[in-house]
């Protein structure tokens, strides 16, 4: 798979983005991960909640470039740079589901999984013994595999919310150990 980035630029915060928040402004806790961290939203967000945040992103000058800047940022391919356990970890999940990964901030691969899954492959070592992990997707992917590898990780998984857009559901997932 070639996966190429565009440019310099960020995602901005959009409609994703501020349905996550919706859920998750009240979420508190000790270590918080955002992975795919791009403008910084989400990052900035839980520290505000949290005693100890990172966010981690792919694109090195996305991470230069943050709108919403952080501290404690890595450049990493999900988690695999941390051997941190974190409380709360939260991804807005690339998750269109595309033929080839033009733009790695959204394009999931195949039925859009096959980004998201080496994103549960890296944080599921990074999730505390009673920690929660939080990602959006949508219903033009193929969530139910999504979920469905979760639980076949050992991950207790439930659908906290959906939010109804003019040509797709989001769908936000928890999910637990």
């Amino acid at each position: 798979m070639q996966i190429k980035f565009l440019k310099n630029e960020e995602y901005p915060p959009s409609e994703d983005t501020f349905f996550i928040v919706d859920n998750i402004e009240n979420e508190t806790g000790n270590f918080a991960l955002d992975v795919g961290s791009g403008s910084g939203y989400l990052t900035k967000l839980l520290s505000k909640h949290f005693s100890f945040v990172v966010g981690t992103d792919i694109n090195f000058n996305v991470l230069k470039n943050q709108t919403y800047k952080t501290e404690n940022i890595v450049c990493c391919n999900g988690s695999d740079a941390l051997k941190i356990k974190f409380d709360f970890i939260v991804c807005n999940l690339p998750y269109l589901a595309t033929d080839t990964i033009i733009d790695i901030a959204t394009d999931g691969g195949e039925e859009g999984f096959e980004i998201p899954k080496k994103i549960f492959d890296s944080v599921i070592n990074n999730m505390a013994e009673h920690g929660k992990f939080i990602f959006v997707t949508s219903s033009l992917s193929n969530y139910q595999k999504l979920i469905e590898y979760a639980q076949k990780l050992g991950l207790k998984t439930r659908i906290m919310a959906k939010k109804k857009l003019f040509f797709e559901d989001l769908i936000l997932i928890e999910t637990r150990i």
